[in-house]
Order: C-alpha cells, then sequence, then structure tokens
C-alpha cells in the first residue's frame, strides 16, 4: 500500500504548483512530494518549500516513500525525531511529572552544551530524555532507583522508543550506550557522552539549591570536579554562583 501523503489520488487542489527559482527568478513546477527541482533556465537546484516532512521523521518506510533525502531534510528528520522522542518519553512515565520535567530540563541544558561544542544533537537530545528511562522499570523490578539498575534497564526501554521511532541503527546503539553508563564516565568519553552527563548534573544541582542550598565554595568544587565540558561549567557558574 502506498503512504496516502504520496499517492496522487489523494492530492488535493495545490498539489501541483509554481515556484520562483531564488536564483533567476524563474517560475519552477513542483508537485507536493517532490524533495527538490532544478531551474530549467539557470540550473540551479533547490528545496520545496511546501515539502511536509513531518510523518518521515517517525515513519519506518520514510526511505522507500521519499528516496534519497539532501542533507538540509536529513538534518529536518533528525530535529524532528528528537521532539517524538520527547513526546515518547512523556507517554513511557505518564503521570511522574517530576521526572518528566528532570528530562526536560536535561534537554534544554544538553541543547545548549550540545551547541557549543560542536556535539551531534540528534544523539544528545534523544539521550538527554531517554537517559533516565530505565528508573520505572529499575524501581518494579529491583525495587530501588540506583544508577546501576537505571543503567542497566534503561537501553531495552530506550531501544524500544527509538526502533518504534524508526531512528537509525548507529544513533541507537549510542544513545543506548550512553543511557548504560551515563552516570559511571570514562576517562576518553565522546562529546556526546559529556554533554548528557554535564546537562544531568545541571539539571541536579539546580534542583538540589532549591531543596537544600549549598555554600558557594562547595558549589564551586562541585563544579570544577564534576563537569566534563567547558560549556557545562560556565553554564554551572553562571547559573548557580552569579
Amino acid at each position: 500500500m502506498k503512504c496516502p501523503g504520496q499517492d496522487s489520488q489523494y492530492w488535493k487542489p495545490g498539489a501541483i504548483f509554481n515556484v520562483k527559482c531564488p536564483e533567476c527568478g524563474t517560475e519552477v513546477e513542483f508537485f507536493k512530494d517532490d524533495t527538490t527541482r532544478k531551474c530549467s533556465k539557470c540550473g540551479h537546484r533547490f528545496l520545496n518549500p511546501q515539502l511536509d516532512f513531518g510523518c518521515a521523521s517517525y515513519c519506518q518506510y520514510a526511505e522507500q516513500c521519499i528516496g534519497d533525502l539532501p542533507p538540509e531534510l536529513l538534518a529536518q528528520k533528525e530535529d524532528l525525531l528528537k521532539d517524538r522522542v520527547a513526546i515518547e518519553m512523556k507517554r513511557y512515565l505518564r503521570q511522574d511529572f517530576k521526572r518528566i520535567g528532570h528530562a526536560s530540563r536535561v534537554a534544554r541544558y544538553a541543547e545548549q552544551i550540545g551547541r557549543e561544542e560542536s556535539g551531534n544533537l540528534a544523539v544528545i537530545l534523544c539521550a538527554a530524555y531517554l537517559y533516565n528511562i530505565g528508573i520505572k522499570a529499575a524501581e518494579e523490578k529491583h525495587q530501588s532507583s540506583a544508577p546501576e539498575y537505571r543503567g542497566k534497564e534503561g537501553p531495552p526501554v530506550a531501544r524500544e522508543i527509538l526502533n518504534k521511532l524508526g531512528a537509525k541503527e548507529a544513533l541507537i546503539d549510542e544513545v543506548c550506550d550512553i543511557i548504560g553508563h551515563h552516570n559511571h564516565p570514562d576517562n576518553d568519553e565522546t562529546i556526546n557522552f559529556k554533554s548528557v552527563h554535564d546537562a544531568d548534573q545541571l539539571a541536579s544541582l539546580e534542583e538540589r539549591q532549591k531543596e537544600d542550598p549549598a555554600n558557594a565554595e562547595k558549589l564551586t568544587d562541585i563544579i570544577e570536579k564534576s563537569f566534563l565540558t567547558d560549556s557545562g561549567r560556565r553554564i554551572g557558574e553562571k547559573k548557580l554562583l552569579e
């Protein structure tokens, strides 16, 4: 069965339209499922400005349906994936609003650190939303939320979610690796791992400060010893010490 979004028998008026070439202004005809078209006058190839790409971020048949995608749309696909992961995380944790809020804060810090450290934001944000996803299974199976149990139970849950959303195997493997040992960093961790680790440190320290504030000297020592990136330390100092 062909995807209704790409099957022309389901198309409505406006599915075929003209767009001006951004280089020379010549009218170029687009079909709604074209990813790019080349201008017949100047030869410039450009993206379809009306392409609906939302379903491709999670549909397992996206590559067969849309075909080879240009780099701009692949980046958009990965960006949309993290939004779907956030939704699935909330569905999985259901009414556990405290942990949902914590994961969301970790993701916000992870995105900031990841950008500054030039990490892979698709990996970083998926791992940030899912890094603690094993806590529910840990409490059910082991009656404990200790890091060793979260690290054990988290990867299978994360893998199931990411497979469901059609993520690439390499991304899934890296995200699961981060989840499996994010509380026990090695000496040669990737910038993706470090970004998630420091984001968790920031979110946890921020929450702890609201409940049981530590003095500036103690916070300075924690920031210096616990953070793995320069960006994490800088954000920690600005957020917690200024």
